[in-house]
């Protein structure tokens, strides 16, 4: 793998041969939760722009929150209230939860949050904000006088032949506030200004600036030049034959004059069994929330490591455990391959945590630890790894915690019991033997690591060890006559601290709590007599 060139550079290399200087941008429309399917482009788009400088391009990322588009529809995790402003923009619809001056903030402020703790910094421009400071409106001007060809270019490449009454812009109703139920009646370009009639019943009057906006088939070529567009990722619905990057090309060409940009087309993420991810159709982890529960570096990884031609599947459950194994696993590597070193440095970005604490021993710690953070440090501490950066370790803990309360399988779930468990009562002989030589010997040594334990425990296959020798005293026998299997010991320890068989690996599990109390605890499950 070491001569493989990254996705992301061979992208910069393609790019370069167009110039020396570049835009990346992405765009996103806030009409629900912004999900990690949505993530994939902006993680693309910051691997390409991250690529384009490390090759000395001079490069700019933008983002652009599409918060001019109208409302839809009533999404299902809406109340019917929103039923009457179905069709206004996003941002002159009110805020589901009352703290944001509207709905697109309302799910555009986690979202740029969460970007933030990606490590992904672009300039983020509001799709209202540009229409309403005029960035549009010689676009708008091109696009109103040229409506015939724009009409024949989206006739010849889509095949759908647009209404008669179709307008490449769309005025906002002044009576209503629809975006959607207007028709262009006429237009005045010295005035800047657009004639329209509404559905509603209303006629008007609304200036080309912030009156309106494009159908997203022109906008989105007449955002290209206006801003200087010369790379983006998007979507493979808008890749398909005929589709909005198709007519983007030539809408582009044939009307603004301008090259489309460098495409860099990416497949779904699909969420677990349940399909593609869609705001709208509710099947959806927001980036916010997985940020709760995975460290921002995994993240990144999931998408750096996959070709944007390749879908990723994804389960927050037990299946994420693989995916933190495998980026932890890379990391342990002591001379990775050039591709490996690139994936890595791609996945990191400045200010994002990073602890070599493994995320599966702070699921240990953590429950081990009930949750106190105090507790944590403790046994971090005690574990032998580098507590410097507490805040890193807080961030890990607090990802656990999330995961083991949302998405964490019942398998991986463990409380250490206060109190000897009623378990203890279906101890073996044999069982019992080896917990009350174990109390004693650990009670004779120092701290243990969770590697000494793990030996300990499998030193009881060894008829001369220690604690054979131990056991077989307790159990009035030879050594060579203890018959023991580290499998049932193992079930002894688990059953005297969780009261249950079977829980997390053993020498991480067992390091994690005082010696004190193993000693205490292991010695009474010996001598416990229901």
């Amino acid at each position: 793998m070491a001569d493989i060139t990254h996705w992301a550079d061979v992208v910069a290399e393609e790019v370069l041969a167009r110039g020396k200087k570049h835009l990346v941008a992405t765009g996103i429309t806030p009409s629900g939760h912004i999900h990690i399917g949505n993530m994939r482009e902006v993680v693309t788009a910051d691997a390409a722009y991250r690529a384009l400088l490390d090759k000395g391009t001079q490069a700019e990322f933008v983002y652009i929150a599409d918060t001019y588009d109208p409302l839809r529809k009533v999404y299902p995790f809406l109340d019917e209230s929103y039923a009457e402003h179905v069709g206004k923009p996003l941002s002159n619809v009110p805020c589901p939860c009352g703290k944001h001056a509207s709905y697109s903030e309302h799910y555009l402020e986690p979202f740029l949050g969460a970007l933030k703790r990606l490590g992904i910094h672009p300039t983020v421009y509001r799709a209202d904000e540009l229409y309403k400071q005029g960035v549009y409106t010689d676009a708008i001007k091109k696009a109103l006088v040229k409506r015939d060809e724009i009409a024949a270019i989206l006739k010849n490449v889509s095949g759908k032949t647009p209404a008669e009454t179709w307008n490449p812009f769309n005025p906002i109703c002044s009576n209503c506030g629809k975006i959607n139920t207007t028709i262009v009646t006429c237009f005045d370009l010295d005035a800047e200004t657009v004639d329209y009639k509404c559905s509603c019943g209303h006629s008007g009057t609304v200036p080309m600036k912030g009156g309106g906006k494009l159908t997203w088939r022109v906008d989105w070529p007449a955002r290209w030049k206006a801003l200087g567009v010369t790379v983006e990722p998007y979507g493979k619905d808008h890749a398909s034959k005929g589709g909005s990057y198709d007519t983007g090309v030539l809408i582009a060409k044939e009307v603004f004059g301008y090259d489309a940009p460098f495409p860099i087309v990416y497949e779904w993420i699909m969420l677990g069994n349940e399909g593609a991810m869609s705001s709208s159709s509710g099947v959806v982890v927001s980036i916010a929330d997985m940020l709760k529960v995975v460290p921002p570096e995994v993240l990144r990884y999931l998408i750096i490591r996959t070709k944007p031609e390749k879908h990723i599947k994804f389960d927050p459950g037990q299946p994420l455990l693989t995916l933190v194994d495998e980026f932890e696993r890379l990391h342990s590597i002591d001379n990775p391959g050039s591709y490996e070193k690139r994936i890595l440095e791609l996945s990191h970005a400045v200010g994002i945590c990073h602890t070599d604490i493994p995320f599966k021993h702070m699921i240990t710690i953590y429950q081990a630890a009930g949750g106190d953070f105090g507790k944590i440090m403790r046994i971090v501490k005690r574990a032998g790894y580098d507590t410097k950066n507490e805040k890193c370790i807080k961030e890990l803990a607090d990802n656990v915690g999330n995961w083991l309360e949302m998405y964490a399988p019942a398998f991986a779930k463990f409380s250490v019991k206060d109190e000897l468990p009623v378990q203890a009562a279906s101890l073996s002989e044999l069982q019992r033997a080896f917990l009350a030589s174990f109390s004693k010997m650990i009670s004779l040594q120092a701290e243990l690591s969770g590697e000494d334990y793990h030996n300990l425990v499998y030193s009881a296959k060894d008829q001369d060890s220690e604690l054979t020798r131990e056991m077989a005293s307790i159990l009035g026998i030879s050594p060579d006559q203890v018959q023991a299997d580290p499998k049932d010991l193992f079930k002894a320890v688990y059953t005297a601290v969780l009261g249950q068989q079977s829980g997390p690996k053993a020498g991480w599990f067992l390091s994690s709590l005082e010696k004190d109390f193993l000693v205490e605890r292991f010695s009474e499950a010996a001598n416990y007599k229901p």
